[in-house]
């Protein structure tokens, strides 16, 4: 069969650089816009609508992922047809869309990403959130910051010029720009009266002691029969290949089981959303959304604007969009990412113990000694600089693994 170029955008870093073959080419950086669907991407490039159609169910469902305002790249040809599009749905998973001989294929890939550990260290001048976002640009970085702490601290009495915070983070960077959410691994904050500090250990922010800082969980939204499908990121598996990502948790339930909102928030999206059909979104507080699936009947006055208490019933449970059966899509985000339902669903341990609290004392020491010297000695990090000749091509068998495209030895 013929040959299967495949277009993979990775850092200069990897190896090699700017190949000749993509001379003629034309590589475009687009975002994606409000209302687009996969369906009017595929009418736009003229690509068969067969090929959406014929796509299996779980594809169609990640399509309905991916976020407006989204960065996308897309590869044309030197007559303006499109050969390559990576269309990202979350931080770690991307739509491949290829160009296969006379028609195209489809599939999840991994995002390929430069993970970078940083440090701030600075002196509070007016109000922490605009501290950090003045001193980092990071809007979001310093949002975690504040709702680390918010639990523990009264930041406006307890907070004065002259305090001193230090932050442990990591940040991920795709084509030289940041990408995706923070992780804030450890910090400190320094009063005048007391030093704060907080670790990052299993997805939860805890003191020094292995208490739970965390204060704002979920109910499960239904009572179910079982769980059909767990969430996954859809990492790579060094035997197996790429496994398909499922943002979300699936319940089995019988039909019109009642679905209850899991935490209190405001609707902002009720009706039939793509492969999920029927749907209810809800923002919650401090950039959290859910998402639920699949639903038989939206419960009258669940509209856009309309603010919920946790556990108010939303809907029921049913089987439309691209469903093989009743259940809920339940899924769950924070900051536009997806995040596993499962780990907020259920009560977060309030204090950490046995085995895992020995862990967690050995981790909280490493970051304890490491922030002391940041903030003694104001180290920082040098500002991340953009990488040059961000797109390489090259035939990867990771990509083109299939019966039809053959990598030439």
């Amino acid at each position: 069969m013929q040959q299967i170029q495949i277009l993979v955008f990775r850092f200069l870093c990897v190896f090699g650089c700017l190949l000749s073959s993509l001379v003629a080419a034309n590589i475009q950086e687009s975002q994606w816009e409000n209302g687009q669907t996969l369906l009017t991407f595929f009418e736009k490039n003229s690509i068969p609508l067969k090929v959406y159609y014929d796509l299996p169910r779980e594809d169609k469902e990640l399509a309905d992922e991916i976020v407006s305002g989204n960065t996308f790249y897309t590869l044309y040809d030197e007559e303006g047809k499109l050969l390559q599009a990576l269309i990202p749905i979350n931080e770690n998973s991307q739509l491949h869309i290829y160009k296969q001989d006379s028609t195209y294929g489809m599939r999840a890939i991994p995002i390929v990403y430069l993970q970078k550990e940083h440090n701030i260290a600075l002196s509070v001048e007016s109000l922490l959130y605009n501290d950090i976002v003045k001193y980092t640009g990071d809007t979001f970085l310093a949002s975690d910051f504040i709702q680390a702490y918010k639990g523990s601290v009264n930041f406006k009495r307890q907070i004065k010029r002259g305090d001193k915070l230090a932050i442990i983070y990591e940040r991920k960077y795709r084509l030289g720009k940041v990408f995706g959410s923070p992780n804030i691994k450890a910090s400190i904050l320094q009063t005048s009266d007391e030093e704060k500090y907080v670790v990052r250990y299993d997805g939860n922010f805890y003191d020094l002691q292995g208490n739970n800082l965390n204060k704002y969980l979920f109910m499960i939204p239904l009572q179910y029969k079982r769980i059909s499908s767990h969430f996954s990121m859809g990492r790579k598996h060094p035997i197996l290949g790429y496994k398909r990502p499922h943002l979300g948790t699936d319940y089995a339930a019988p039909r019109h089981t009642p679905i209850k909102a899991a935490a209190q928030g405001k609707v902002i999206f009720a009706g039939t959303k793509g492969g999920y059909g029927k749907t209810v979104i809800i923002q919650h507080e401090n950039g959290y959304r859910t998402l639920y699936g699949h639903m038989h009947k939206i419960n009258k006055g669940i509209r856009t604007g309309v603010y919920v208490s946790q556990g108010k019933q939303i809907g029921t449970v049913g089987s439309t969009g691209l469903s093989t059966g009743p259940h809920l899509h339940f899924g769950l985000y924070k900051n536009g990412s997806a995040i596993n339902p499962q780990k907020h669903l259920r009560i977060a341990t309030i204090k950490l113990k046995g085995k895992e609290k020995e862990e967690f004392s050995i981790l909280a020491k490493s970051f304890q000694d490491k922030l002391g010297v940041i903030l003694a000695n104001n180290l920082e990090n040098e500002p991340f600089k953009k990488m040059q000749n961000s797109y390489i091509v090259y035939l990867s068998e990771e990509i083109g693994n299939n019966e039809d495209t053959k990598r030439n030895n």
